[in-house]
């Protein structure tokens, strides 16, 4: 015999979904159903209008397998001056996204609003007015479980939630997902931080920094809609895989229109053909290099000698030498763009004829005073005194004139410094020269110097331990007068000019008063996996606090030593008869072993931010891209490999650490050649 739904608290919450669902599609459909024919006074206003719907209807689908709602909280009290938001014994449903029926009453409520913030933060000794927490269960888009917390009542004993360690621990196939029903209340605070300050968050391997970052971005976006809709957001990773990897968590939460790029991205004047060694790319990365920039820049402009004879009719109007002097002077103290002063200098220039004009008895007005500043005179005078400047054809002359960068870089670099930065071919043009990345952001900063760089409201930078000091200054350009959210570990910094504190990373940015948070607690790395890694931190990052894992599995490690490749395959086709996702992590020399190995094998696999199936579940990842990403089980490849790949041995190391702590659920670590001395 059934039983009845009033009697069954599984079977009511199922019945709540249901409506929920149904409600949801009743709003997706009057969206849908909207006529704008006699709303819009012309065509463009109505394109407008309809990319605005369309982005509506997006954000209201219904994802079939991604739980409408997650939690629930039952309030104790209606809301006082001094209290929660919540009526006496009012219920609020906790999802991705807010949902109202017919009436307009809320059958769910965003995870964002204020009212939701005690599923994330309330507890046993802190309550938050809230008699009663649920956490929901599901297979695919099924509700199945639920749990409950009774948080005010004294007799209950704090317990760890069931329901939220599997959430933590599922096996995941396809990229990456929110953690919207995990977040934790270290992580919701630095979510919920405010739009004004820069947060920059340390934290090592499966922290969950990544995903704090991007729900941060989420959390902002519903408390600063109107702001950061004309401002605009951004997300910076460190590379295409990273960034495809990551790309499904906003749309899941219903974000739409926050962009993402790289850093080569974002100063992307020329192709870049060519690559610098170590040593050239660290001077060039180093921040001194904007001085010399800003010197070469600012050489361009030249004192007047001659005066500036303007013709109007039967009238010749003198600015002397001196007065032009004053007036480069007083463009150069005040220290604006090049290329904005320039604009202002023939507008000055044409403003000091028109002050004598009126010492004669003319009244003359703007239209005058234009018209002077397109005077051929004037116009002359400018391009000798203030010429333009090609921030490209800038720095490609002082990567290739000893004589041009030994002026500008004399006081700032060492001679050793700038043969190292010098191009031994000298290129024949712009468009022919072998750019490298470096070189592309020292053309940025000259671009910047000419003319602003366009600023956002928001920027999130992810994985900020490898960027140079000159690339930290091209991210802060992106967000002069907005903020941004950091994001990193230091013991993963893997290139020579990793940033050595965070202190130094934000006054590169541009932003010294930001706030620097810690996450310690691991959700994702397994305890085994993570206290081997951790082995290597006094080796690459002294003084950093180990991650503690809190995950109650510890996970499956194993370390062989192997005789060939065909061990490294058995051990891929062990891993695969387990659910989830699996990554064979190798030193890029060895992928195209690898990789042939595999083929012989029969065995499919993917690249680096390729999405899983169900079918082809295995991702062939060189060790210098598997930063960010994340399987349920890894093989790791001959750890001495990915060490000795790297330029430096404390290179190589933090390479290896970033390689260890991919995996969520286990490990394999196969090797032929002796473990790196460090990890025994």
């Amino acid at each position: 015999m059934s039983t009845p739904v009033d009697d069954d608290p599984l079977a009511r919450e199922r019945a709540h979904l249901a409506s929920s669902r149904a409600a949801l599609r009743a709003m997706r459909e009057d969206v849908e159903s909207l006529d704008i024919s006699d709303v819009t006074a012309n065509w463009v206003n109505a394109q407008i209008l309809e990319r605005q719907i369309g982005e509506r209807i997006k954000a209201l689908a219904d994802l079939s397998h991604t739980p409408l709602f997650f939690g629930r909280l039952d309030y104790l009290h209606a809301p006082g001056a001094d209290r929660a938001e919540g009526a006496e014994g009012e219920r609020f449903y906790i999802g991705r996204r807010h949902v109202h029926d017919g009436d307009g009453d809320p059958m769910v409520i965003d995870w964002r609003a204020p009212v939701s913030q005690p599923f994330y933060r309330a507890s046993k000794k802190d309550p938050l007015d809230i008699a009663l927490r649920r956490r929901f269960g599901y297979t695919g888009g099924d509700l199945t479980a639920y749990e409950d917390e009774h948080l005010s009542d004294p007799a209950e004993a704090a317990a760890t939630s069931k329901l939220l360690q599997q959430e933590i621990e599922r096996p995941r196939v396809g990229p990456m997902r929110d953690i919207v029903a995990t977040i934790q209340p270290e992580q919701d605070e630095i979510v919920r931080s405010g739009l004004g300050g820069t947060v920059c968050v340390q934290g090592g391997p499966g922290t969950g920094k990544t995903a704090v970052g991007l729900h941060r971005v989420a959390y902002l976006l519903y408390a600063h809609r109107e702001r950061l809709a004309r401002t605009g957001t951004l997300v910076i990773g460190p590379n295409r895989s990273f960034l495809h990897y990551i790309e499904q968590v906003l749309p899941a939460l219903g974000e739409l229109t926050v962009k993402q790029a790289t850093v080569d991205d974002l100063v992307a004047h020329v192709e870049v053909r060519g690559t610098d060694d170590a040593a050239a790319a660290l001077v060039k990365g180093d921040a001194r290099m904007a001085e010399v920039l800003r010197k070469a820049v600012h050489a361009h402009v030249t004192m007047p000698t001659e005066p500036v004879v303007v013709v109007r009719g039967s009238r010749r109007w003198r600015v002397p030498a001196y007065e032009l002097e004053d007036i480069v002077r007083e463009l150069l103290d005040r220290g604006i763009r090049y290329g904005a002063a320039r604009e202002a200098l023939p507008q000055r220039i044409a403003h000091a004829v028109l002050v004598q004009m009126e010492r004669s008895g003319e009244a003359p007005d703007d239209r005058v005073q234009d018209a002077v500043a397109r005077n051929s005179a004037v116009k002359a005078a400018v391009k000798q005194i203030w010429p333009p400047v090609d921030p490209a054809k800038l720095v490609l002359r002082l990567l290739t004139d000893a004589d041009f960068l030994a002026l500008h870089a004399e006081d700032v670099l060492s001679e050793e410094e700038r043969k190292t930065i010098l191009w031994t071919k000298p290129a024949r043009s712009v468009k022919s020269a072998q750019w490298s990345r470096a070189d592309a952001v020292l053309i940025d900063e000259a671009q910047d110097l000419v003319q602003r760089t366009h600023s956002l409201g928001h920027v999130v930078l992810d994985e900020a331990q490898d960027l140079s000091p000159m690339q930290y200054r091209a991210v802060g350009r992106r967000c002069t007068t907005g903020s941004a959210t950091v994001l990193g570990d230091l013991a993963q910094g893997t290139t020579p000019w990793a940033t050595g504190s965070w202190d130094q990373a934000l006054a590169h940015l541009g932003k010294s008063d930001g706030v620097i948070e810690e996450l310690t607690a691991g959700f994702r790395v397994p305890t085994d996996v993570i206290t081997y890694a951790s082995r290597l931190l006094p080796h690459i990052a002294p003084g950093l606090t180990p991650v503690a894992s809190v995950r109650e599995s510890p996970g499956f490690f194993d370390l062989r030593a192997i005789e060939d490749t065909a061990e490294v395959v058995a051990a891929c086709e062990e891993l695969l008869r387990n659910e989830g996702s699996i990554g064979l992590i190798a030193a890029d020399a060895r992928i195209p072993s690898l990789a042939e190995a595999l083929t012989a094998a029969g065995i499919g696999y993917l690249r680096p931010g390729e999405e899983t199936t169900h079918t082809t579940r295995l991702t062939l990842v060189p060790a210098s891209l598997a930063k960010g990403l994340e399987y349920d089980y890894v093989v790791l490849d001959e750890p001495q490999a990915v060490v000795t790949a790297e330029p430096d041995e404390r290179t190589g190391l933090r390479r290896l650490y970033v390689t260890l702590t991919r995996a969520v659920s286990g490990l394999i670590i196969t090797h032929m050649s002796p473990l790196p001395p460090q990890l025994t």
